[in-house]
């Protein structure tokens, strides 16, 4: 089932920060959970004040509200995040075809331990073309590069 009046606009920081924090927050709780929700909460500092307003940033709404968002440095996806009340409702899809057709090329990396995230990038196309053992900050999370041509 998809959201039928489900749009895509730019992300904009006065009325969309705080949402879409809460929306990284909650997803992050629940798919990154192996992670810890103090460290979770730590970053969720570095996600309002320097990914969100560095990134190219998409907003998925619906009824006018925000349910998801994209974050691209380049053709990187540096963030895909829904709220998760309404995910497999199409969302996320919606929001990789979208920057898809913006770049014609993507690459990100996501937790192996995030399994339904590697299954849905896979369903979407996605290569795996690395890995490695330890996230960005070091940690003993081990991250799979993938990519997808248009």
């Amino acid at each position: 089932m998809k959201h039928v009046d489900l749009f895509i606009r730019a992300y904009e920081e006065a009325t969309d920060l705080e949402k879409l924090s809460t929306i990284w927050f909650d997803a992050s709780l629940r798919a990154h959970s192996f992670i810890g929700e103090r460290r979770l909460k730590e970053q969720r500092l570095a996600v309002e004040t320097i990914y969100l307003p560095k990134a190219e940033t998409w907003v998925a709404c619906h009824r006018q509200e925000p349910v998801g968002f994209i974050s691209l440095l380049g053709s990187f996806i540096g963030g895909l995040f829904v709220a998760p009340e309404q995910q497999g409702l199409g969302v996320g899809r919606a929001l990789v075809s979208h920057a898809l057709g913006l770049k014609g090329e993507l690459c990100l990396e996501v937790y192996t331990g995030n399994t339904q995230a590697v299954g849905f990038y896979q369903s979407l196309g996605f290569e795996e073309i690395s890995r490695r053992a330890q996230d960005d900050e070091g940690l003993p999370f081990e991250n799979a590069r993938m990519r997808l041509t248009a």
